[in-house]
Order: structure tokens, then C-alpha cells, then sequence
């Protein structure tokens, strides 16, 4: 929910300098690393309908699915830096993947910090594969470790970071969870509604309506605190496993080396689009919050996170196959 602070921040980032507003482009297009319809996608089609109020004549999406994710962040490396290409990705394209594939065709380098948009927790969740007595993440390893055949956790990806939760939670809690990575959270989720696989870790927006249903349970979250959307859940810190904590951040980015005046102009209307009081409960939806920031705030992110990535790496010891 959007509050007084927001809202003047809304209204200061709206009152940029006229001189801006003339340079409205005829076209930017928003790149992301994933199929239409999922949630970075949902944001990136919310901010183009913003953008066209001034940034841009024409605002528009374009998909580039593939890799990981990895394909947009290359496209946006190959783009002109003028304004007319951007990217939203979640921080694991940037900050972690680095630390897994040698041969990355981009670097840290290569991207533009220009500002936050979302954030979203993760969610450690059970279905019909797993008793109805499970109610807590405690209860669930003592059924894994009794049940070791039917021990298992989904996650949207291999190394993507749901995967790396249920890794350090293999590691922490001396537990063997055989891993079954899907192509994407839809797929993962229909398999635990199935009782194909014992639990899940993803997005806690994809449980939402199933918990609602009471088709599924959500045994913790990932946040340093209880999420709004599942306020009844515990986090992991209350669960006793306070190193699996993990919020994703998306961010947008110009190409590498954007010259300052252009990553102003970007930042105050990206800023000012996030910050509009539909966007909030639009978004709420997909049990993402808004978590807006200027350019410089989420280059310091970008690199603390891209160094706390690398001993949990070496301490999961996953090499990817591609």
C-alpha cells in the first residue's frame, strides 16, 4: 500500500525538469528475459503504459525468453544507448549468474543501473505428495528424513535462487532433498498440486490462490520478515534456518556506459511509474512490493549481492550444465 511518502516521492519524481520532457523518444522498448504473461512480464507491460505519458511516444514490450533470462540481458548489451532499449530483470541475471557460467557473454560492466521496481519473497511450499500433518518446516524435514524416497523440492530452475534456498536448507539442516528443476514456476507448481513432487520453492505470488483454496500450504518465507501476503506464515529466521533468507529485487537497465543525463531522465520516469498509486495494488496480485530506488541505490545493491553470491556458490558446489 502506497503511503504519504510515497506519494510526495510520486509527486517530486513527476515534476522533472521541463527540459526532459522535450526529449521524448518515439520509441523505447523494454526487454525481458522471460515469456509474456509471467510477472516480470506483468511489470514491464504496467511501466510501458506509464512511459507513454512522456518518456516515450511508443512503449513496448518485447520477450526475449530464453537461457536463464540470459538472452535479454545480451540483447540489451547489443543495443543502442540512447534510451530507445531498456531491461527489467530480476537481480539473479545480474548478480549471481557471474558466478556460474565462465563463459557469460556479459559482465557487471556491461548493464546500467537505473532503479528498482519490485521485490518478492520466496516460499517454501507442500502439497498432497506430503502428509496433511506437515504443518511446519520442522515437520516437513522429519518427514524427509523418514520418507527419503519421496524427499524432494521443485524450483523454477536450476541454479536460479529458489534452487540455492533448497540447496542451503539440504545444508543446514543435514537433510538429503533430491532436486527437480522445472523450465519456469507453472510447471513446478502444477507438478506439487499433482503430488508429482513433495514441495516447492518459488515465487510466494504463485501460491496465492492455491492457499486460498487450501490446496496447498506454505511452511515459511524467505523475507526477514513475515510477507504482507501470507501474514500467518513464519519466516525462516523463526524457523531456525536464518541463512536461507532471500528477497529478489527486478531492476531496469540501460546498456553499459549511459551517459549520466540519460540515467537521470530514465531513473525519474521509471521512478515516477512505480511510484503511481494504481501500481501498488496492481501488483499485489503477484505478491510482489513495490521497491522502487534511484539508480545509485541499486548499483549498490547489484554489487553487494554479486559478493554475497559467491560463497553460497562454492559452499552449494552447483555447476550448470549450460
Amino acid at each position: 500500500m502506497l503511503n504519504r511518502r510515497h506519494l510526495l516521492a510520486a509527486s517530486a519524481v513527476l515534476a522533472w525538469p521541463l527540459a526532459g520532457r522535450t526529449q521524448t523518444l518515439e520509441t523505447t522498448r523494454i526487454l525481458t528475459g522471460f515469456p509474456a504473461g509471467g510477472t516480470v512480464d506483468v511489470v514491464a507491460r504496467r511501466v510501458a503504459d506509464k512511459l507513454r505519458s512522456g518518456f516515450a511516444k511508443v512503449a513496448l514490450v518485447d520477450n526475449k525468453p530464453g537461457a536463464g533470462g540470459r538472452l535479454a540481458v545480451d540483447e540489451l548489451r547489443r543495443s543502442p544507448n540512447d534510451g530507445s532499449t531498456l531491461l527489467i530483470t530480476p537481480a539473479a541475471m545480474i548478480t549471481l549468474y557471474p558466478h556460474l557460467y565462465p563463459k557469460l557473454p556479459y559482465g557487471l560492466d556491461d548493464v546500467t543501473p537505473v532503479g528498482k521496481a519490485t521485490s518478492v519473497v520466496f516460499g517454501l511450499g507442500v502439497g498432497p505428495g506430503v502428509p496433511d500433518t506437515v504443518k511446519t518446516l520442522k515437520d516437513f524435514l522429519a518427514w524427509a528424513k523418514a520418507n527419503p524416497a519421496k524427499a524432494s523440492y521443485g524450483s523454477p530452475g536450476a541454479g536460479s535462487p529458489p534452487h540455492f534456498v533448497g540447496a542451503l536448507l539440504e545444508k543446514e539442516s543435514g537433510v538429503e532433498l533430491a532436486h527437480v528443476p522445472y523450465r519456469g514456476t507453472v510447471p513446478g507448481i502444477q507438478d506439487l498440486l499433482g503430488g508429482q513432487v513433495a514441495s516447492f520453492v518459488g515465487p510466494i505470488g504463485d501460491y496465492l490462490p492455491h492457499v486460498k483454496t487450501g490446496k496447498l500450504r506454505v511452511l515459511v518465507t524467505t523475507g526477514p520478515k513475515r510477507s504482507r501476503f501470507l501474514p500467518d506464515v513464519p519466516t525462516v529466521a523463526e524457523a531456525g534456518f536464518k541463512a536461507l533468507e532471500q528477497v529478489e529485487w527486478y531492476g531496469f537497465f540501460l546498456p553499459g556506459k549511459a551517459a549520466p543525463e540519460l540515467v537521470q531522465r530514465t531513473s525519474a520516469a521509471l521512478r515516477a511509474a512505480m511510484l503511481a498509486p494504481d501500481m501498488a495494488e496492481g501488483l499485489a496480485t503477484y505478491g510482489l512490493e513495490i521497491d522502487s530506488s534511484s539508480a545509485a541505490d541499486l548499483a549498490k545493491a547489484m554489487r553487494e549481492e554479486n559478493a554475497a553470491w559467491a560463497p553460497i556458490v562454492k559452499r552449494i558446489g552447483f555447476t550448470p550444465e549450460a
